[in-house]
């Protein structure tokens, strides 16, 4: 995984920007969860969900993180942003 999007996912998980896309359960939460799920299962088996335990360890492992789970957070933060 090149640097900059380890950064990227850094920076979205250390800012919460895909906190708010989980709790609204749209389609932005159901991408997140589908292109994280075995990244997930694999960095972050028996980490109980719930009060951002799941962001914090996929921040700890950011740099095994999956591009696919990547992209999906950059996705949910471009939305986020957008008016």
């Amino acid at each position: 995984m090149s640097p900059f999007p380890t950064l990227a996912l850094a920076a979205a998980l250390a800012a919460g920007l895909a906190a708010p896309a989980l709790a609204q359960g749209g389609p932005a939460a159901q991408k997140l969860r589908a292109a994280c799920a075995k990244d997930i299962e694999t960095l972050c088996p028996g980490v109980q969900p719930g009060g951002g335990r799941i962001l914090q360890c996929l921040k700890q492992h950011r740099k095994e993180v999956s591009a696919d789970c990547t992209a999906a957070f950059e996705e949910a933060r471009a939305a986020r942003k957008a008016p």
